[in-house]
């Protein structure tokens, strides 16, 4: 039986929040940001965007020249404001990434392993190679994005985010106590419980993907290739866990939603690529699954406090609504020239975004 509180928030019509931000998401490049962009900025204020370009953003320039693109592409009136990260590579240098941070520009970088997923290739090759830049970046207090996942194909894809935190997160955090750590898009009870665990300076982002999925939504009676995803999508536990930590009022876990877009053909093929495209309803997603969760009043924090308290940035003071009015996501987008289906395509969803 739901508590008097949870009842409250079950039958809320509405729901008015500061302005959440996104502090995982992909944009793309060239003629995609005329979809991506516009569909971010409807909800967030600001977002953190990937540099897994080809070629990747590994320099200051780089990142202000695809932070002007991605300006072009806002709509009229619009201010939202792409939060611009580096590359990490084995040749990345430290007075870049302190250049790049004091700019203003450049708020983070991000931790690829080499080979971990889509435009990853330039990763890193092993923690020692990078290790001069992490040092220099626990100096000046720069955030490190970590996608959590070994690449050796002999380790079971539904163990390797919790192998990456016991053989290289945990050491890491032990030799650099200091350097500030978000494990990106968290999919299991180890990733919780290691953040739980660790100091104020570890965090964590979660997506809604992996909020409302388990495998078995990827992989039972069919494979659904735009529910694949890396990290993949996990047993049903884990998920509980995830919903737990999001919706606990914890500020070291915030909104991520790690949307990525891929031309429809490339996900529907004999080998097709990873990563979800959410952008287009997020914040209205999350509202659903904080309501399953009896949760409503967890969600603002979740999303519009703890990652800008995080990044040491301002909360934002620009409000939003959302409706408890049913609508029905389209079955598709232009991306570029090609076809973008979006998560819940076709289907209903039960919160809406007050125009």
């Amino acid at each position: 039986m739901n508590s008097p509180d949870q009842a409250n928030e079950l039958t809320r019509q509405s729901l008015t929040l500061d302005q959440p931000d996104d502090w995982h998401l992909h944009l793309r490049d060239g003629d995609a940001l005329a979809t991506t962009v516009p569909h971010t900025a409807a909800q967030f204020a600001r977002a953190i965007v990937m540099p897994n370009l080809k070629p990747p953003v590994t320099s200051l320039q780089a990142a202000s020249e695809y932070r002007d693109r991605i300006l072009s592409a806002r709509p009229s009136g619009s201010e939202f404001d792409p939060l611009m990260t580096l590359y990490l590579t084995d040749s990345l240098a430290p007075n870049e990434v302190e250049t790049a941070f004091n700019s203003g520009i450049v708020q983070a970088v991000k931790y690829y392993p080499a080979g971990a997923t889509t435009n990853s290739d330039s990763g890193v090759s092993h923690m020692s190679a990078v290790m001069p830049v992490l040092e220099r970046m626990a100096k000046i207090g720069m955030p490190l994005l970590i996608h959590g996942e070994v690449t050796d194909h002999e380790i079971d894809i539904f163990d390797r985010e919790k192998v990456f935190i016991e053989t290289l997160l945990e050491p890491l955090c032990r030799e650099l106590p200091t350097l500030r750590v978000v494990l990106e898009h968290i999919t299991t009870r180890y990733a919780v419980e290691f953040v739980n665990a660790a100091p104020a300076n570890v965090a964590a982002t979660i997506t809604v993907h992996h909020l409302l999925f388990n495998r078995n939504h990827l992989l039972a009676g069919a494979v659904r290739p735009h529910y694949y995803c890396l990290p993949i999508l996990k047993r049903s536990s884990h998920q509980e866990a995830l919903i737990a930590a999001a919706t606990s009022g914890n500020p070291k876990f915030f909104l991520g939603t790690d949307s990525a877009p891929h031309a429809r053909h490339a996900k529907e093929s004999d080998c097709g690529c990873a990563g979800i495209y959410t952008a287009a309803s997020a914040i209205e997603l999350y509202a659903e699954v904080f309501e399953d969760a009896g949760a409503l009043d967890k969600l603002e924090g979740f999303a519009s406090h703890y990652g800008p308290d995080f990044y040491g940035l301002p909360r934002n003071t620009n409000k939003i609504t959302l409706e408890k009015k049913s609508w029905q996501m389209p079955s598709s987008f232009t991306l570029a020239q090609d076809e973008l289906i979006p998560l819940r395509a076709g289907e209903s969803i039960a919160w809406r975004l007050a125009k």
